[in-house]
């Protein structure tokens, strides 16, 4: 999955037009386990407590969220975590956590 592509969503706030943007800000793999989404609270909350996951968290407007898919080539699940960002937090982070 190419981590550069961005959805643009139009959002209204505060009556006028503003542009969302989708980024995918952390990706990861997880084994084949039982429940893969109980053991995948750990590495999600340790990256929420690095400075990128900090900012993710407070500037992502909806909410961050992640995705499961699975993984043929490791024969388990693999974690994305996308925010929502204006152009201009998106390019803060950028900047500065890539």
């Amino acid at each position: 999955m190419d981590t550069n592509r961005m959805d643009s969503l139009e959002q209204l706030w505060q009556s006028e037009p503003r542009t969302t943007i989708v980024y995918e800000v952390h990706k990861f793999n997880m084994g084949d386990v039982e429940d893969p989404d109980l053991f995948v609270a750990q590495p999600i909350y340790e990256w929420q407590q690095t400075d990128a996951g900090k900012y993710v968290m407070e500037n992502s407007s909806p909410t961050a969220i992640w995705e499961r898919y699975i993984d043929p080539i490791n024969l388990g699940y693999m974690y994305s975590i996308k925010a929502y960002f204006t152009p201009k937090q998106l390019t803060f982070y950028k900047l500065r956590f890539e």
